[in-house]
């Protein structure tokens, strides 16, 4: 393979690439939201984890929001352990799909 063709593989897989550092930093500043969900590409959870925090919090006022509350509380520290998992999984499968 010539120079071109492998700086060019280099940089999609560059862009493609996901970030574990970055993973767990909107994880830990904006994990009840589901945002780390999202750039995972995880969008259908991060859609139900979104609108459980936001459905808790409204309805907090008849106390059923604490039950959602500590579900997503559990479902984020749970997240923490599975992120890495997803950056390596996601980052394989990309290097295998351009290279």
């Amino acid at each position: 393979m010539n120079d071109p063709q492998m700086a060019h593989k280099m940089m999609a897989y560059d862009a493609g690439k996901k970030d574990v550092l970055l993973a767990y930093i909107l994880w830990f500043f904006l994990g009840s939201f589901g945002v780390h969900r999202f750039y995972m590409n995880r969008t259908s959870s991060g859609v139900m984890m979104a609108l459980l925090h936001v459905v808790s919090w409204v309805t907090l006022v008849i106390a059923l929001g604490f039950l959602g509350l500590g579900l997503l509380g559990i479902w984020w520290v749970i997240d923490a352990f599975l992120i890495m998992g997803w950056v390596e999984r996601h980052n394989m499968q990309l290097a295998n799909h351009i290279g």
